[in-house]
């Protein structure tokens, strides 16, 4: 069968339903079972290269041209990327968003990021906050040795507060705000840490082919 923006959306509804919260030192929900379980098969075997690092690691935007995102082409290209698409344009997933998580989501964007990191990775814990409008972290390997690579989680000084799950399926979720630090502490990277971020940005984000609707925002 094939994978449906239908399917999503009500796997993603249920699994929002379920979502663990937490507080500290930031609001963040913890969520699992985000897809259909066909549709993270998928996921998993998307035929996207690895980028390599060339020894440089901090910052995603280090590496700008070797990022992959569920863009046009890509729609094209791979219908679970489409369907995926669709559920989080849609009006039934976007207004369910934004009541659950408290945020206004209203007139932004949607922008899906493939994300493969690989030995020798790390982020430097940052906000998100400027023009991202909600930050969703869905993790999508399951290799031996991945379950220890859960996004960081730091307090408004940067301290090492918190680590997330990292298992096929789950996600971290939070609303940018100046306190939502997070990052990726260096560690040892089995295979290929797979996961998608997906967010939802003002019009004034730039980088406008990276957007699958950039001339429709989300309207609930």
């Amino acid at each position: 069968m094939a994978i449906t923006a239908e399917a999503v959306t009500d796997s993603m509804l249920a699994s929002m339903n379920n979502a663990k919260h937490g507080n500290r030192p930031y609001p963040h929900w913890f969520l699992t079972s985000c897809l259909p379980e066909d549709a993270i098969a998928a996921m998993q075997t998307l035929p996207f290269d690895a980028p390599a690092l060339d020894g440089v690691s901090g910052k995603r935007e280090l590496h700008n041209k070797t990022r992959t995102y569920f863009d046009t082409p890509n729609m094209e290209r791979f219908p679970v990327c489409k369907a995926f698409n669709e559920a989080f344009q849609s009006k039934r997933l976007t207004k369910a968003i934004a009541e659950h998580f408290g945020t206004d989501i209203n007139g932004g964007f949607l922008r899906v990021e493939y994300a493969q990191d690989v030995d020798g990775f790390w982020l430097e814990p940052h906000t998100d906050l400027g023009v991202k409008l909600f930050t969703m972290l869905l993790y999508v390997s399951d290799e031996p040795g991945h379950s220890d690579l859960g996004t960081d989680i730091y307090d408004a000084d940067k301290n090492h507060v918190a680590r997330s799950p990292f298992e096929a399926n789950g996600a971290m979720v939070f609303v940018p705000s100046d306190v939502t630090y997070h990052g990726f502490e260096p560690r040892k990277i089995p295979g290929v840490r797979k996961s998608i971020i997906i967010n939802y940005v003002t019009s004034d984000w730039r980088a406008r082919e990276q957007l699958p609707y950039s001339d429709a925002p989300v309207r609930h």
